[in-house]
């Protein structure tokens, strides 16, 4: 199994080094560029860097990246894109940037939630594969089929991760239409998450919201209700995660799964468990993206006791050999 890995934004070659050292597993790497919204914060604005030294870092970096040999694919997966979504001056904004890249870097593919976007990149730049995004959340044949003349591949809504039967139905409608189906690998979310689409907006209109004198944070529904110690042990059925041990059950499904690395805290032991060593010997939250180990100290997830079935064709985490542990002496817990 072949990995998508997120660019993440160091001042030193640490993460891109990482990922040229992997680079046999890795199938392309994904990131967004400049100021355009997207499904994560603005790299740009940091405290270490000015923005134009962040923008000239990730441009060095994704040389050093196409250099490998390592494919790349844009993101504009921001859930609003605001008055701007559909003006001209949008689109010819988006040409440029999706035509500076082609002409410097191995652009393999785009991948977003606009529809518009998607026909705009379709009918102006036909060797790029057009990928719906994750955040689409699309689930079922009948949804494929709506967005099939806009898109050429797809993501797997997260909840159906661990349900062979609807993906393999899925999967069968992509090959008859000639379609690529994806799927997210070690999303933190929870399933049906009620604020996802309200969280997904707030991040698309981040810029603006960070310049406003703000009365309350949000940093999503998922953290407080796991807290609950009646819920945590409801974890593994309200997520989708899939544990590196078990990603060799996708092999013929998914050309490659997604994981998320953008924003992670630790983005080296995400790459090292689920492409490097291919499991993992400690929290499983310290994995997943939200990242919830400190947030649900002192509780942890022991990834090696985890039990796995496969049950009527579906892949099943249960908490039998009690992975779910509740520490009871204060010590480091990975971030």
């Amino acid at each position: 199994m072949k990995f998508s890995v997120g660019y993440q934004l160091f001042k030193d070659e640490s993460f891109v080094n990482e990922i040229i050292k992997y680079k046999a597993g890795i199938s392309e790497v994904y990131f967004s560029w400049g100021d355009f919204p997207n499904g994560r914060n603005n790299q740009l604005k940091r405290n270490d860097m000015l923005p134009f030294e962040a923008g000239e870092k990730q441009r060095a970096d994704l040389k050093k990246l196409t250099e490998a040999g390592i494919p790349l694919n844009l993101l504009f997966n921001a859930t609003c894109y605001g008055k701007n979504s559909q003006s001209k001056a949008f689109f010819e904004k988006i040409g440029d940037t999706v035509h500076y890249i082609s002409q410097n870097y191995m652009l393999n593919g785009i991948t977003t939630t606009s529809p518009l976007i998607a026909r705009f990149i379709k009918d102006n730049f036909e060797n790029l594969d057009v990928r719906a995004s994750v955040n689409m959340s699309v689930g079922n044949v009948e949804g494929f089929e709506y967005i099939s003349d806009y898109f050429d591949s797809f993501y797997l809504k997260r909840e159906l991760n661990r349900d062979f039967d609807k993906i393999n139905k899925i999967k069968e409608w992509c090959d008859a239409n000639g379609k690529k189906l994806y799927a997210l690998a070690n999303s933190g979310c929870l399933n049906h998450c009620s604020a996802h689409t309200f969280h997904d907006n707030l991040v698309s209109h981040e810029s603006e919201i960070s310049e406003m004198d703000n009365g309350y944070d949000f940093s999503g529904v998922c953290k407080r209700f796991l807290k609950k110690d009646e819920n945590i042990y409801r974890i593994f059925d309200v997520s989708s995660f899939i544990r590196p041990e078990d990603t060799d059950l996708y092999e013929g499904i998914f050309p490659s799964l997604k994981l998320a690395t953008r924003v992670h805290a630790d983005p080296f032991s995400v790459l090292r468990a689920y492409i490097g060593e291919k499991k993992y010997s400690g929290n499983m939250l310290s994995l997943l993206e939200p990242n919830h180990a400190s947030a649900l100290y002192p509780y942890i997830v022991d990834n090696t006791k985890i039990k796995r079935e496969l049950t009527d064709g579906k892949l099943i985490y249960s908490n039998e050999n009690s992975a779910i542990i509740k520490l009871e002496e204060d010590i480091y817990v990975n971030e």
